[in-house]
């Protein structure tokens, strides 16, 4: 099969389109024709080794698709070959940027009809992300304020409408030239972090969504109300340490499982939550896209075609 693979760290620049072996399903696995896969801000980092260096290569990235199942592995009887699906790899697996994959059938699910390839494949992890960081993690309440960082981009943008069908009060950040798309995304308030300081913007939050990192996580504990709690996924396996003592720092724990996947498709369907913006790339332009996700100025989500 094509994939998008590299052979050793680096840049976008090392990433190469070229033959790689077929996947097989294994017990409880299927096979999955990918005919459109995300780009997420991990894969960068995990690209350039700063995660755990890979000694596997040719190495494949990509952590969410979508697709045509093409072969079931033992023990997986709720899917036929033709089902049109769409998934999440487990923790540690990867492999999306190409034209097969095999994944547990537990972290699948059925395709709607209303929604695209392209639409759930941008979905489904940074729907997953959301929606363990605000609603299993954060326990965000109607009538809190929450102050989510990032606001443009995909988790955050699916952060922002699930923080407002719960009942908060949003305040979002964003670049001026985002400002627009993240008010239409349901922001109360939006602050142009280039142009003011959140932290003389903000104040007596119950909790803050941190999807930036550095040294704007750090300083996303001075806008949170005493007992305020504060979400990090941009800050490493770990939260930052808080520099006060009456707060929380939580790293929400992002497994993968359909019971999720159907959440979001609820979030979805019912008109609570709408597919991001979406700019997509053919699976052999891959190197371009993660040269777009690295500059990090983005909004929405990046998907490669495939088919």
């Amino acid at each position: 099969m094509k994939a998008a693979y590299f052979e050793r760290h680096g840049g976008p620049e090392v990433i190469r389109y070229g033959d790689v072996p077929d996947p097989e399903a294994g017990p409880g696995e299927m096979v999955v024709d990918v005919h459109a896969a995300s780009v997420n801000g991990a894969d960068c980092k995990v690209l350039a080794g700063r995660y755990s260096r890979i000694a596997d290569f040719p190495y494949v990235l990509g952590r969410d698709f979508s697709g045509v199942v093409a072969a079931l592995g033992d023990g997986v009887d709720e899917f036929s070959p033709g089902d049109p699906v769409f998934g999440v790899c487990d923790v540690g697996q990867e492999g999306a940027h190409a034209e097969k994959i095999a994944v547990k059938a537990a972290l699948v699910a059925r395709k709607p009809d209303n929604l695209s390839h392209t639409d759930v494949a941008a979905l489904a992890l940074i729907g997953l992300t959301a929606v363990v960081s605000i609603e299993d993690t954060l326990a965000l309440q109607p009538g809190e304020t929450i102050l989510i960082q990032g606001g443009a981009g995909g988790v955050a943008g699916f952060g922002i409408q699930l923080a407002k069908h719960i009942g908060a009060h949003v305040i979002a950040t964003c670049s001026a030239r985002n400002m627009d798309y993240v008010r239409g995304l349901g922001a109360d308030e939006v602050i142009d972090y280039k142009a003011q300081d959140f932290t003389e913007a903000v104040s007596d939050c119950d909790a803050v969504f941190e999807t930036v990192g550095g040294d704007v996580a750090r300083r996303s504990f001075a806008v949170l109300k005493p007992g305020g709690r504060a979400a990090f996924i941009a800050s490493g396996p770990g939260a930052p340490e808080p520099p006060r003592d009456d707060v929380a720092a939580l790293r929400p724990r992002v497994g993968r499982d359909r019971p999720h996947l159907l959440r979001i498709l609820e979030l979805v369907e019912s008109g609570a939550v709408r597919v991001p913006e979406i700019r997509t790339f053919p699976l052999e332009d891959a190197a371009s896209a993660l040269a777009t996700s690295a500059s990090r100025h983005l909004r929405g989500k990046l998907v490669l075609t495939v088919r």
